[in-house]
């Protein structure tokens, strides 16, 4: 029982872990596309007031590449929550292993009271008839 209920805090740690490496991973892909909308409208408001064709292009390049990072970032994020998934059904299947083992646990326990209350019971009925 103390082997599962420890097996079952590793998973659950496991999991937490988890869950945070896909929270951090949204928090990168928000700030990346945050510096992708900053840069855009910044090259935005160079356009209008004329632009260098090679700053332009160093604009474009460097919005592609963070076009390219944020779709590369969105992957790694996929493959995060799988593992999250895989991560939250091991932490099931380890819990209800925990719980029958649990259940079987109060059922001993409900046999080995029931049988201590018969024992008493025939004890003092043997008392009560020797008492006679």
């Amino acid at each position: 029982m103390n082997f599962k209920n420890q097996r079952l805090e590793n998973k659950k740690a496991e999991h937490a872990r988890t869950i945070a490496m896909v929270n951090a991973q949204n928090e990168k892909i928000d700030c990346l596309i945050e510096k992708f909308k900053c840069v855009n409208c910044e090259f935005n408001e160079k356009k209008m007031s004329g632009i260098a064709i090679i700053e332009a292009m160093e604009y474009s390049g460097f919005l592609y590449k963070l076009e390219v990072e944020i779709q590369q970032e969105k992957v790694h994020l996929e493959e995060l929550k799988i593992k999250e998934e895989e991560k939250r059904a091991e932490v099931v299947e380890v819990k209800i292993e925990t719980s029958t083992l649990e259940k079987l646990k109060e059922k001993k326990l409900e046999a080995y009271h029931k049988e201590v209350q018969k024992s008493e019971e025939l004890y003092i009925e043997e008392f009560v008839s020797r008492s006679l």
